[in-house]
């Protein structure tokens, strides 16, 4: 698992309580019922009104790609392409049908068994493209609930701190009960600000960002499938492919 967006939300929700414990606030304070709701049910209703059931439905799940996805590296894929190359221009492509079976990678499995079957080359290309295609959509689509709300948290906030306010200005004959209000009345803005930018808008991208390292490997095996389809010499797929590879921390990595 890459802990990259774990960390970061953790780091920035220290971040918060340790600039409120400095200035002498109570963490605490903040944590009232009716603002949290307001925000965090207002919000997710308006982002479920923007888009289909389905994508609201499918939530918890785009949690967990955004969360728990393992790192992902495409320098391997270019190594298994690579060997399969080498076997195919030594021996034929009909002699990858059983190593094919044990691929890991199932994009790359299937354009293995198009090519292994004699399918034409254009349509190898059409089939594969249409299904990167399809995973671009889908992986848009799971992206945007997540910056929809990142984008109606804040004014979901303000609706609540406005709301406190209008409480606030039924009890003006209380004088002693209108600090605490007010200050109330401020944390659904407080909290509509901050979950658009520690959580909403954060996982927006990395979900993008996964999709990007995805769709690139998906991409290498698209390439890697027409080249050992057409018989291409085993060091240049290499150069090929690991010229597609992005240059991220993967190569820095390596580089270390």
């Amino acid at each position: 698992m890459d802990p990259a967006s774990i960390a970061g939300i953790v780091l920035a929700l220290v971040a918060i309580i340790v600039s409120m414990l400095m200035e002498g606030g109570d963490p605490m304070s903040i944590l009232l019922l009716p603002p949290i709701i307001l925000v965090i049910g207002g919000t997710f209703g308006v982002a479920m009104a923007g888009g289909m059931m389905s994508d609201s439905m499918g939530i918890g799940a785009l949690f967990k790609r955004a969360l728990m996805t393992k790192k992902i590296e495409n320098g391997p894929l270019v190594d298994v392409i690579v060997k399969l190359s080498d076997r195919a221009r030594r021996e034929g492509l009909l002699a990858l049908e059983e190593e094919a079976k044990s691929v890991e990678d199932p994009f790359l499995r299937r354009g293995l068994e198009l090519a292994i079957d004699g399918t034409d080359s254009r349509e190898v290309r059409e089939i594969l493209e249409g299904e990167i295609d399809s995973k671009r959509r889908a992986d848009k689509a799971g992206a945007k609930i997540f910056t929809d709300m990142g984008g109606f948290a804040p004014t979901i906030g303000i609706i609540g701190t406005v709301l406190g306010l209008v409480h606030v200005l039924e009890n003006l004959s209380d004088p002693s009960s209108l600090g605490h209000l007010i200050a109330g009345a401020f944390v659904a803005t407080l909290f509509g600000v901050m979950t658009a930018n520690v959580f909403w808008l954060p996982l927006a991208n990395r979900l993008k960002r996964i999709s990007e390292l995805e769709i690139e490997g998906m991409e290498l095996a698209l390439e890697g499938v027409l080249s050992i389809q057409a018989g291409a010499n085993p060091r240049i797929v290499a150069r090929k492919l690991r010229g597609l590879v992005s240059t991220g921390g993967e190569k820095q990595q390596k580089a270390a």
